[in-house]
């Protein structure tokens, strides 16, 4: 995935991934990454979880406008313990409480 991620920034195109493996992505040094503890399988998140799905994408789009690149954002959510709501908006970018 790394050299796919940084051969597509190259061209000037941003890009952010899901990884389930913090250490591994920290070493490979993507541009921007978003990192969750959930088990292989199911980097969105339950099979069926509209909510908790959108709520991932989400957050890997606004890790978009992490400040520099490197961002790798570990996101607080727990296996099967949170309760995730339908999103309303689609407001990204500084501010907007999306990260």
């Amino acid at each position: 995935m790394g050299l796919i991620q940084r051969a597509i920034e190259a061209s000037g195109i941003a890009t952010v991934s899901v990884s389930m493996l913090r250490e591994a992505t920290a070493k490979l040094g993507l541009p921007r990454s978003v990192f969750v503890r959930w088990p292989f399988g199911h980097a969105l998140g339950e099979p069926f979880n509209r909510a908790q799905q959108l709520t991932v994408i989400r957050n890997a789009l606004a890790a978009l406008y992490a400040p520099a690149p490197g961002a790798l954002v570990t996101l607080p959510y727990r296996w099967r313990r949170e309760r995730y709501t339908e999103l309303k908006d689609w407001v990204l970018g500084p501010g907007s409480g999306a990260g």
